[in-house]
Order: C-alpha cells, then structure tokens, then sequence
C-alpha cells in the first residue's frame, strides 16, 4: 500500500532542501528518549523532540502545512479508529390508545391488550419506551480511506456519525471507540478531529477567503505567522476547488452568492483549516447535484489521501461516488447488514441469494432490497445474521495478522511531523494536556470575532439603517406630539407620559437584536464544539460590538426629542438624559441577547419579549405608584427595567427647587372646578387662603419639581444611583447570557 509523504508548500526553493529536516526518524527519537528517559518515551516527548528538529532546521517550531505525495515506499498504516459494540437507546413517548369504550364500535381490543396485558420491557414504563437507534455497530477506519455509512432514512446513519464523534453524552452509548487501540479522550478528540454538520452554517456577508481566514485564526497555532495562515488558507482554497469563488460572497436568501456545492465545500473547510487527523460528515452530499456531489466528495477522497481518516454518512451514492468510497456500512434500523469494500457487494448478495444485475447502482439495489425486506414481517433479522455469519467467515479466510501499526503517540507525532496543523502543541511530557484546549489567548479571540462581526454588520448596513430609522420616527413623533411642553400642571402630567413612552420605547427597539444570535446559534454551536474559542470570548466581543450602535442610537433619540420637547437643566440635563438613555439601550439589549440564548425560536421569542416589556412597563410606577402597587406585586417593581430609567429622567426634569409648576388659581386645573371663569377660581382662591390662615395669590407656587417626585414616590434613590443600576442590569444580563451558553451548547445527545 502506497504511503504519503510531506513536502513543504511555504517556499519551493527550499522545500526540497529542509524536507530532510521535516522528517525525523521515529526510531531514532525513541532510541534518544529511551537513552535519556526510559524505555517508554511519552507522547509529549516525542512532540518535543519533533519541535526540536523543526526548530534546528528553521528556527521556527511552528508546523508549517505541507502538501502531501504519494510515493511507492510502503509503511505501517499510522492511524486506525476502531468502535465495537456501539448500542445506544433513548425513551420516546409512548402512544397512549383509548379505552375500548371509547373506540368506535369493532375497533380491535389489540391495543388494550398492549396496554393493559402485556408486561412492559425493562427499563419501560406506561408513558415511554425505550427505543434502540444502534445495535452493536462494530467496524473500523483508516487513513487515506474514506468510510461512508449508508441507509434509509432512520437507520441510524448520523447517530453513529455522532458516536464515533463524541457527541453523545457517555452514559447513554454503550460501547468503545479507540484510535490505534488507546481510547479517545475527549479533549483529545477535540483537537486532532473535526465535524462537519449537515446544514451550511456560514456568515453570508463573507467571501469565501474570508470565511477560512477567519476559521485559520481561531484554529491554527497561535505560534504561526499571519503569512503562513495565509498560504494554508490559499493551499486549501486550490484543495477545495474554490479559486474562482474566493472572492465572492457566501450569500442567503436575500443577497447572491456562491453555489450550493460551492457552500459545502466551504463548510467542509473551515472544519479542515488545521488539518485533522480524523474528520467526520453528516450527509455532506445532502440537496446537491450529482456533479456537486461528485466533486465534494472527490475533496474527501485529497483530504483522506493527505493523512486524515474520513468518516461520513451518505443516503444514495451515485456510481461514480461509489468509486472513490473505501468502505461501507449498510444500516437498517440501527442494525449492521453489510460492512466491508464496495467491490465485494456484488458476492455478498449473491450468497444471500439476492445477486446484483450487471447494469445496476450497486448502493441502488442493496438500499431498495434492504427497504424491501424492512416492510416484510421478519424484517431485516435474515440480513443482519447473515452479515455476522459472512464476517466471521471472512475474519477466518483473512486470518493472517494485520501489519503492526503504530502506537497513539507514535502515530500523531509523525502526523505533526508530516506537517499536520495540531494546534497549540506543546512540550509538556504529560500526554493529557500535550494540547492546550484553545489554540489562541483570550484577547486574540476578542479581536477576531469583533473583526468578523463588524464586517459582516457593515456589509448589511440595512439592518442597522432600519433600527436608526425606527428610533429616529419614533423620537420624531413623540417631540412633534410633546412640542415644547409648558409649566402648568397639565405640562407635567403630559411630561409623565412622554417620560414613560421614551423609556418603554428604548426597550421596544431593543427587540431586534433577538434574531442576531438565534442566527449564529448553530455557527456558535460548531466552532465552540471544538474549542475554536471561548464563550467568554464571544459574549465579551458581542457586547463590545453592540456599543457603538447603541450610543448613535441613544444620541440621535436624545437629540430628537430633548430641545424639541422643552425639557429641563440644560446641557447638563442633556448629557445625564443621554446617558440614561444609552443605559437603557445597553440594559435592553443585554436582555433580549440574554432571552436569544434561552429561546430557540423567533416568533417566540418576540412573544416573551414583547409580553415581558409590557409587565415592565405596569410595575414601572408610572401607571401606579410604587405605594399603591399590592404588597404581593412590589417584588416585580424593583425588578422592572423600565423603573429606573422612568425615575432618573424624572428626577433630572423636576429636581430644580426653584421650579414651580402650580401657581394660584392653577390649584384647580386637575380637578372639577377647572371649568369655572377664572374670576371664580381668584375668590375660591382668596376663601381657601382666609380658611387656611395665609395669603395665596395668583402669583403663589404651590408645587415645585420636588413636590412632583413625592406625589410620584420617587423618593429612594437618586438619579445616578438609577443610573448605575440600570447598566448593572445590562452586565447582569450579559453574565445570565454566558451561562446560558454554557449550559445550553453542549453539542450532545443526552
């Protein structure tokens, strides 16, 4: 069997030169090691020692990838990923069948006697059973092969593609997967595998370049130079075939950009940006052509002859496909049926007495049998014993030994000898922690997704633009409506109004940024699956990228409605109302991101917005004063976000001492009598003062600001207290958000 060997990409003059130096004998590091160290060199000292002579040829201990041959010098397979015995099942909700007098009249007591005769199976109960979607999958791959796994629809394809990828929690699969004989830890497996989903989870406003670069800067070695990330990008662009699309656009639904087989093989790349050593596929051919599909899998078939195993479900192969596949798995309701080469098909159906007419899709004929025989009453059970029976004869005619692979550390230090791009490897002897879990420090996280998110946003400038506008009309019309509001006590209670509509208003137009992450949900999802960066990270670099939209909102609005609508204190008013009102934009987005990251869905997540807010808004005091809100109810108005921004604009309009806003007769305004010839109102006015004992004239104040902010029960807190609590309520948020990311992203079956 013909092997690979690496040949460096990053300078052709000297490829040829330092490739001798790329090359360390295995034998000869192990022969070193076991002089210096013992007889068993760790993984972490082979590593070492292969940076070592990276580093004396170079200087530089960074991998740098390699674009790989094939020669004719045969050597032992290096990697071998092994899983026997794989079951796994789940409780499904059993379907609960009416009493018999409640059927119709000659429905079948078979349903009774399913309910209330038979006994239950272990583990069951009478409201859910227990479903088995593997049994006892046994089979291997390798290096430079492709195995593809093949069935109808719920067979069990991807939940094996899952298995093998870890993605199923550990006490629900039974079973074992090793690499090489040794089990896979998991944040091993992490790091040297990759997994690409069905569905194509890519950022539409990039260009394909910029779509891998950004996955070479999360993935690859934080030691790798900016120009070497870029050859790879460059190296793996050529492998996918995707030259002539660099440049363009991913696109959606909305904006024009590359090919459904061209998004593929972007979503297969930005997977393969460190060139794993084992790389999984749901169904990459799923809704492309058959000569999409062709050249996507011809991509898997360089990806596995560079090194790497490749493991993938796939529902029809065509006859051209079926080509460049290496092995199969046949699967019929979690059941094997068939594992073994494609060649060997035909004789295996022709000694179940079902042979394969010449002129046939091999895949065609075997899936439309195994249909048939799903839909007879023995269903598949003939098939599956006749499989255990063809293995075991198999294993028997094949019992010469299998040439001697090498070990797990063996086997990944000559794959990062070859160049492969594990990232972050490091001299540490410990086996377990010879990976670090991120390939880059926390701030360059920061600085990347920032950078991917603000060109993105910038290239969809009508998402924002929308935003602006509706803040702008809004402001617009509450200053048209509120236009330069007097001092009379009809003033004030007009300025209560406007108050609490612009602080429910901040919060309303917050509700667009629920979709942001509801669409990068599954794009976080894979690249955190894999360690490509922190949750911390991207919650951090979220909140910072929402800052500078947030602010021109907030002085736009500001700008809008303050002069317009004549409130008090000037420019200093104006500078705490635009803080308030920014605060208040912060606080409602750190809610509505918080709420993306705790419901799945759009429409209900507008919903609870939008139903939420306006309990806000009641409790806020505006509608009722906190006094007069029932003592079982006052626990809501402290946690209403509407309160503090409605108090501190409040307080910033009517803490003026020296304001009056009731002068005389203007007692009577608010009431009845306000209808009365103001020469009555004076001789009310004069009766009242001779009852009272003083003088009250026309020119009297009766209510100042401060007297307002009682009546209101605004009497707790200050108006910047109001305002650190409102941005304490945005950060709290955006703590509640990270935790739901932490425990709502676990990428596993349970």
């Amino acid at each position: 069997m013909s092997r690979i060997v690496a040949e460096n990409i990053s300078s052709a003059n000297t490829s040829n030169n330092s490739s001798q130096y790329f090359q360390p004998s295995l034998e000869l590091i192990a022969g070193e090691l076991s002089t210096a160290t013992g007889p068993s060199p760790t993984l972490g000292q082979l590593l070492k020692h292969v940076g070592d002579a990276r580093k004396e040829a170079t200087g530089d201990e960074t991998p740098v990838h390699e674009v790989l041959v094939n020669v004719t010098e045969p050597r032992p397979i290096p990697f071998v990923l092994s899983f026997n015995n794989l079951t796994y099942s789940v409780k499904v909700r059993r379907k609960m069948a009416l009493p018999g007098f409640f059927r119709r009249r000659g429905g079948s007591a078979s349903a009774d006697a399913a309910v209330v005769g038979n006994p239950l199976a272990a583990g069951d109960s009478y409201f859910t059973r227990t479903k088995t979607l593997l049994n006892n999958i046994s089979g291997e791959a390798r290096d430079g092969e492709i195995l593809a796994v093949l069935g109808a629809s719920g067979s069990g394809k991807s939940t094996i593609i899952d298995a093998l990828a870890n993605r199923i929690a550990k006490g629900s699969l039974k079973g074992n997967v090793t690499l090489n004989g040794e089990a896979l830890e998991s944040r091993m497996l992490k790091v040297i595998s990759a997994y690409v989903m069905q569905d194509d989870l890519l950022f539409p406003m990039l260009t394909v370049e910029e779509t891998l670069m950004f996955a070479a800067e999360f993935r690859l070695p934080r030691t790798l130079s900016k120009s070497k990330k870029k050859m790879r990008v460059q190296a793996l662009i050529d492998q996918l075939g995707l030259r002539n699309a660099a440049k363009t656009v991913i696109g959606d639904e909305g904006h024009r950009g590359v090919s459904g087989g061209e998004r593929r093989r972007v979503s297969i790349g930005i997977d393969i940006i460190h060139d794993p050593i084992i790389l999984f596929l749901d169904e990459p051919t799923s809704g492309l052509d058959s000569t999409s599909a062709f050249m996507v899998v011809k991509v898997l078939q360089r990806i596995a002859q560079s090194g790497s195993i490749v493991v993938m479900s796939i529902h029809q192969p065509s006859y051209r496909i079926l080509g460049l596949l290496d092995r199969l798995i046949f699967l019929s309701r979690g059941q094997t049926v068939y594992s073994g080469s494609p060649t060997n098909l035909p004789l295996y159906f022709s000694e179940f007495g079902y042979p394969i007419p010449e002129n046939e899709n091999k895949t065609e004929f075997a899936l439309d049998l195994i249909r048939e025989l799903e839909g007879s009453p023995g269903g598949t059970k003939s098939l599956v014993e006749f499989n255990k029976s063809w293995q075991s004869m198999k294993h028997t005619r094949d019992s010469e030994p299998d040439e001697l692979g090498l070990s797990l550390k063996e086997a990944i230090s000559a794959s990062i000898s070859r160049g492969k791009l594990v990232p972050g490897a490091t001299n540490d002897i410990n086996s377990s922690s010879m990976i670090p879990t991120f390939a880059n420090p926390f701030w360059k996280e920061m600085v990347v997704l920032s950078k991917r998110s603000i060109l993105n946003s910038r290239r969809m400038p009508e998402l924002f633009g929308t935003r602006l506008a509706a803040v702008l009309v809004t402001g617009f019309i509450l200053a048209t409506v509120f236009w330069q509001l007097d001092n009379s006590p009809k003033g004030v209670q007009e300025r209560l109004g406007f108050f609490a509509f612009a602080m429910s208003t901040t919060y309303y137009t917050c509700a667009d940024a629920l979709p942001v992450f509801l669409q990068e949900r599954y794009i976080f999802m894979r690249e955190t699956a894999y360690n490509a960066y922190r949750r911390l990270s991207y919650v951090i670099s979220n909140a910072l990228v929402a800052l500078p939209g947030l602010i021109f909102l907030s002085f736009a609005f500001a700008m809008a409605t303050f002069w317009a609508v004549g409130l008090d204190g000037g420019l200093s008013g104006f500078l705490f109302y635009f803080l308030m009102m920014f605060a208040s934009f912060w606080s409602g987005s750190s809610f509505v991101t918080f709420l993306s990251g705790v419901v799945p869905h759009v429409m209900l997540g507008y919903t609870i917005v939008v139903a939420i807010l306006a309990y806000f808004l009641l409790f806020s005091g505006f509608f009722i004063n906190r006094d007069r809100i029932p003592v079982y109810w006052i626990w809501f108005h402290y946690l209403s976000l509407v309160k503090y921004p409605y108090e501190a604009v409040l307080q910033n309009e009517f803490e003026n001492p020296t304001k009056c806003f009731v002068r005389g007769i203007q007692i009577f305004d608010n009431s009845p009598l306000g209808v009365v010839p103001s020469a009555m109102k004076v001789r009310l006015l004069q009766s009242l003062s001779n009852t009272l004992g003083m003088r009250i004239t026309s020119s009297t104040c009766l209510t100042t600001g401060l007297d307002i902010l009682k009546q209101e029960g605004i009497t707790d807190l200050s108006k910047w207290n109001c305002l650190l609590i409102t941005v304490a309520w945005g950060f709290l948020f955006r703590v509640l958000f990270y935790f739901s990311l932490l425990l709502g992203s676990k990428n596993k079956r349970s």
